[in-house]
């Protein structure tokens, strides 16, 4: 279970994943289609901290795959989920061991305005990914939900067992499409597939569409900050390294078929903090640390949008053997660290 596909390395969590894996002895191929959905800037400086940046330039856009110079067990590759050919090539190929999908078109409110983008690259790229699985004999596919799908559920803590058949975006019904089409393939073909339901991830080398990335650039440059539902908003908030700690554990941990066949091999876990911050509070801790007060724009819910989320996460404990460990001061301090030094300030 030593190779392994993580797509959408550029981003987020995957770039945090890759360097765990690299680090671990994992021979890792990472592949994303470096959009521009936010800053080209921040993906290029994480490929550049992997050992596979801008001096690749010329040919990692010209789709081939990229050695890097600092990590002989890692390599890149730009290619869209949503090609088929692309992914079809790439699997027969390398013949992974495991892959670890968390390449999508991500975000709530921009699933508003552009809502071809969320069926192209999470709809049909997944289905490339469940594909490639199924004809390369995958032993493990990993792969990114999100605590959005439990949309207009009211009870909470939300367990994986809750109702979530009521999205409030469109973001989360491809997301809960995703469950459902990987659930699918298990039954039918007995791949081992492994859900996670993300909540509210955070860290260094974060999103700048996320509140928190948001909150800072705008309270350094002196505008204001929009707090909606006027405050009374909060969010489950997950470290960097306890999402990237779970997902490796699980690697070695697919699913398996139950002894009478009934059941397929598929899980899904919440993967969470388990311990709701409210948002005014966040934004305290955010002035602390940045040392400046937020000027706040107090507005109403907006659409998509849902007031708590709170991730039960026991099963996942149980399962892994690991309860995050990272407190939300602990947490915004790194971020706020990483913040300054990547912008000099």
């Amino acid at each position: 279970m030593k190779k392994v596909l993580v797509t959408g390395a550029a981003g987020f969590i995957g770039y945090h994943l890759c360097r765990r894996l690299i680090s671990e002895g994992y021979d890792v191929y990472g592949l994303d289609n470096l959009n521009d959905y936010y800053s080209t800037d921040l993906k290029w400086g994480r490929l550049e901290q992997l050992g596979t940046g801008s001096e690749f330039f010329e040919e990692i856009n010209n789709g081939k795959l990229v050695k890097s110079e600092n990590h002989e067990n890692c390599s890149f590759v730009k290619a869209d989920l949503s090609s088929r050919e692309s992914v079809e090539d790439l699997f027969r190929a390398q013949s992974f061991d495991v892959v670890i999908n968390l390449a999508a078109q991500a975000g709530v409110r921009y699933s508003l305005e552009n809502p071809h983008a969320y069926t192209s690259s999470n709809v049909e790229g997944f289905l490339n990914i469940l594909e490639g699985c199924r004809h390369t004999s995958v032993k493990h596919l990993i792969y990114a939900s999100s605590s959005s799908v439990y949309g207009a559920n009211a009870e909470i803590p939300f367990h994986t067992a809750d109702r979530a058949d009521s999205p409030v975006s469109l973001y989360a019904a491809t997301k809960k499409a995703n469950e459902m089409m990987a659930y699918t393939y298990s039954h039918l073909y007995g791949i081992a597939t492994t859900g996670l339901r993300f909540f509210t991830v955070y860290g260094p080398w974060g999103r700048p569409d996320m509140a928190y990335f948001k909150f800072a650039n705008l309270m350094r440059n002196g505008k204001q900050i929009d707090v909606y539902n006027n405050g009374n908003m909060s969010r489950d908030f997950t470290y960097i390294d306890d999402i990237v700690e779970s997902i490796k554990r699980l690697i070695p941990r697919p699913p398996k078929n139950s002894d009478n066949g009934d059941e397929a091999p598929a899980n899904l876990f919440n993967i969470g903090n388990g311990s709701p911050v409210n948002l005014l509070e966040f934004i305290e801790i955010l002035e602390k640390e940045l040392g400046m007060k937020a000027e706040k724009n107090m507005m109403p819910m907006q659409p998509g949008d849902v007031e708590k989320t709170w991730a039960d996460v026991d099963d996942l404990f149980e399962y892994i053997d690991y309860r995050p460990e990272v407190g939300i001061e602990e947490g915004i301090q790194s971020f706020v660290k990483w913040y300054k030094e990547y912008y000099g300030i």
